[in-house]
């Protein structure tokens, strides 16, 4: 294993490899930071371009751009609140807070370094465990993704803000919204009330870019603006520890961003779930164990340190089924998968044996690629940092714009538009009524997954659904929702007893 490790130091240490990450990371970075665009665009893009150059080269650059982008997804969360990505929809609900603070660069900063440990640690696992782990991720059958989502549901539970019922309702209203399309299970179409685009469904960004961006334009829209004076979108503290983060800041953080680091790889190693769900959960983990003030969703920075670990946490984790057993554990993996195909190299078990020094010098690019988005990130936020001095009246129609353009480049499609413009409407009156947005969110995300893996579990056992309970992983997930469901009641109990 040494000499491999050796040989592939010796792969990686080029002119032209140190070139497609820093690029790599840039475009990722560029890309990722606009709603609607994402690092999977990029790589789609970029792939022709990966027949003139070797192996190792191709597969750094292909992987830089999606470190890159999944990172700055987070920065118009905080900015703008629009998550450039879905996996950073938990970002942004601590994230933006903080920015109508004038903390914005404190929640810019925390949310790179956090990604960067994060991104990491799982990088680490990926060199180290990765066949034990893809393993424990090939158990996994409809039964235990099933019973994980209904575990991952819990959270909403910890992001219903200050009325859980409040909450509840609107995560129904989320699951329900996620129905409507073709039925997962015997494709027929379910509520598209006779319009011929809502056979595939609502897109997720849009309607994200709805419930967060276009909802937070009508709210400054509805402010009274003084002309004789500079009000600017996001307010900079004048105080430095404002805009850095300080040592008690990284104390505080350290134990979520672990917590979510580990959360993150092991969701990663199971295909089909995805960086969004680790996101939540780490977020919900991270506000369950938290004791330190402001309480979340108020602008705590353990918020934004939490979410983004766990999203980043996933990109060295999703490499892990890719290449030991060659599934492909989301989107960016099936595209990756077919970039390895093209350079002739065949993920599984016996990539190792075949290109071992190839695939080690990919291990190595993958730690180089986090210390290039630790400096590019930094230079990012530098540059992002005079989006916050922007005068409102010139911030909401700039921002109204990109709502609109990114809606429309997902699908190429104005029928994405309108249920941006709706969604924006629906968050603006319930941000009135005082329900929460990101359970509606969170319910849309896992609803999809957890529907079709419970159906099939029913089809499996013939309807008995004792199968969720036969299952040893499976029941451990049963099992983790009864006591986090009791200790929520319990804590819910606690705290009126504490106010009263």
């Amino acid at each position: 294993m040494l000499d491999m490790v050796v040989d592939g130091l010796c792969l990686l240490i080029s002119f032209e490899n140190f070139v497609a990450i820093f690029f790599g990371v840039g475009l990722g970075i560029t890309l990722g930071a606009i709603p609607g665009l994402s690092g999977l665009m990029a790589i789609a893009l970029i792939i022709p371009i990966t027949f003139y150059i070797n192996p190792t080269t191709s597969i750094i650059l292909l992987i830089a751009v999606s470190k890159g982008s999944i990172y700055a997804g987070g920065i118009p969360a905080i900015l703008i609140n629009t998550p450039g990505t879905p996996a950073d929809a938990a970002t942004a609900i601590d994230g933006y807070p903080l920015g109508l603070q004038g903390k914005a660069l404190k929640a810019l900063k925390m949310a790179l370094y956090s990604s960067v440990i994060a991104d990491t640690f799982s990088d680490l696992v990926l060199i180290t465990v990765a066949g034990y782990l893809a393993r424990i991720a090939l158990k996994f059958g409809p039964p235990e993704y099933g019973m994980l989502i209904v575990f991952s549901l819990t959270i909403i539970a910890s992001v219903s803000g200050r009325s859980i019922m409040k909450g509840l309702i609107s995560a129904a209203a989320g699951l329900f919204i996620a129905t409507i399309g073709l039925d997962p299970v015997e494709g027929i179409p379910r509520f598209d009330f006779g319009i011929v685009e809502l056979y595939e469904g609502i897109s997720l960004l849009p309607m994200m870019i709805g419930l967060f961006a276009f909802s937070e334009v009508l709210r400054q829209s509805e402010e009274k603006i003084v002309e004789k004076k500079k009000i600017v979108f996001l307010p900079i503290s004048d105080k430095r520890e404002d805009n850095i983060v300080t040592k008690s800041d990284m104390r505080r953080c350290m134990r979520p961003i672990f917590s979510s680091a580990l959360i993150g790889t092991f969701i990663g190693t199971i295909p089909g779930i995805g960086p969004p769900v680790a996101a939540f959960i780490g977020y919900g983990q991270a506000k369950k164990h938290s004791k330190n003030p402001p309480p979340f969703g108020e602008g705590n920075i353990e918020g934004v340190a939490a979410s983004e670990a766990a999203n980043n946490a996933t990109c060295g984790a999703n490499l892990i089924p890719l290449l030991t057993l060659g599934i492909p554990g989301d989107a960016t993996a099936a595209v990756l998968l077919g970039a390895f195909m093209l350079q002739g190299l065949a993920p599984g078990p016996f990539l190792f044996q075949k290109h071992g020094p190839v695939v080690y010098s990919i291990f190595l690019g993958l730690i180089l690629c986090n210390a290039a988005y630790l400096l590019l990130g930094t230079i990012a936020i530098k540059i992002s940092r005079k989006i916050c001095n922007v005068p409102k009246t010139m911030a909401i129609p700039v921002i109204l714009i990109l709502c609109c353009v990114g809606s429309y480049a997902i699908n190429s499609s104005l029928f994405d538009v309108k249920i941006m413009f709706l969604f924006g409407m629906v968050a603006y009156f319930m941000d009135k009524l005082g329900f929460a947005v990101p359970p509606m969110i969170i319910a849309f995300i896992l609803e999809p997954i957890g529907e079709q893996a419970i159906r099939q579990s029913l089809l499996i056992s013939q309807g008995n659904p004792i199968i969720f309970f036969t299952h040893p992983i499976a029941l451990a997930f049963i099992i983790l929702t009864i006591i986090f469901v009791a200790l929520s009641i319990l804590m819910g109990r606690r705290e009126k007893k504490g106010v009263n």
